[in-house]
């Protein structure tokens, strides 16, 4: 006969058919058992550009707009528009939904080809535009075995995000109650990928994932454990001892330098400093002139009657 093992809530027995119920806690109430748009009928919005981003700046949004505004800084003539989706349902409109079936952002429609491309997923999108606009394999190879390489290390962030995030990030920072038991055991895993990371760039003293190269593994990678060592993220950097791992802090301070990626985490921010936020990014000069402090000092005019 099997170990009847405790539960928590100490009452709690397993049904033998789980039921929905709100589960609590951030963001709890946004989540069903179900697809589908069950929010309201609305369509997206659509600028004039031929790519349209439907985001918000989360770890996942951030890869998206980390190699747009690479691309923006690589082409002249590259430009995309960028809407805030926030998380809070939104994402479950019949418009959003329409373009990613899994309600999730990133989500991009491209309407360069004779029948709109949509693309969801991060890792997707990041390997889309690439094989698009980056011709030359700036951003990703071209030629094997580099190329195979870089694909390697975005599918294991795409396959290693759930644990940090719906696993240790959700259990130490966003569930309504301390479990031991679950913070434990994703806070092993979120360390011992920290390790597999570190040991990875020591090999070599590699200067990116990839070695010399900066690719989109690094932009998918770096908003998830360059945030997370950088005490951006969950606020776990002195629980997970994130100082350990030197050679993954160095890397993340390396990525957080480049002029594209500052602007990237300011593109559907809606949270942090009023002025690295730009809630919709429709130009370069957006970063400028579109900025959540900038708005705040305009509205600050107009209540004064001293509009510029």
């Amino acid at each position: 006969m099997a170990e009847e093992k405790p539960s928590l809530p100490a009452d709690y027995v397993v049904p033998k058919v789980w039921e929905y119920k709100d589960q609590g806690g951030a963001f709890g109430g946004t989540n069903r058992p179900y697809a589908g748009a069950w929010g309201e009928d609305k369509p997206l919005p659509k600028g004039e550009h031929k790519l349209q981003l439907y985001s918000m700046g989360t770890p996942n949004g951030v890869k998206a707009t980390i190699l747009l505004e690479e691309l923006v800084e690589l082409f002249p003539d590259f430009e995309y528009d960028a809407w805030l989706i926030p998380i809070n349902g939104v994402q479950f409109t019949s418009g959003f939904q329409g373009i990613n079936p899994n309600s999730k952002i990133p989500a991009m429609v491209d309407h360069s080809e004779k029948n709109p491309v949509r693309v969801f997923e991060s890792g997707a999108i990041l390997m889309y535009l690439a094989d698009k606009y980056d011709k030359d394999g700036v951003f990703m190879p071209k030629e094997y075995p580099a190329r195979a390489e870089c694909q390697n290390w975005l599918m294991w962030q795409m396959g290693s995000a759930p644990f940090i995030g719906g696993g240790f990030g959700h259990f130490f920072n966003y569930a309504p109650i301390k479990i031991e038991y679950a913070i434990n055991r994703y806070a092993m895993e979120t360390k011992r990928l920290l390790d597999v990371l570190d040991k990875h760039l020591g090999e070599g003293n590699k200067k990116y994932v990839c070695g010399d190269q900066y690719t989109i593994a690094d932009m998918a990678i770096w908003p998830w454990i360059g945030w997370l060592v950088d005490g951006k993220l969950y606020g776990a950097g002195e629980f997970l001892q994130v100082e350990e791992y030197k050679n993954v802090c160095a890397w993340s301070k390396r990525i957080g330098e480049r002029p594209a990626v500052k602007r990237g985490v300011m593109v559907n921010r809606p949270f942090g400093e009023k002025s690295s936020q730009l809630h919709n990014r429709h130009a370069r000069s957006d970063f400028e002139t579109k900025t959540q402090d900038y708005f705040s000092w305009l509205q600050c005019c107009v209540a004064s009657h001293h509009v510029p």
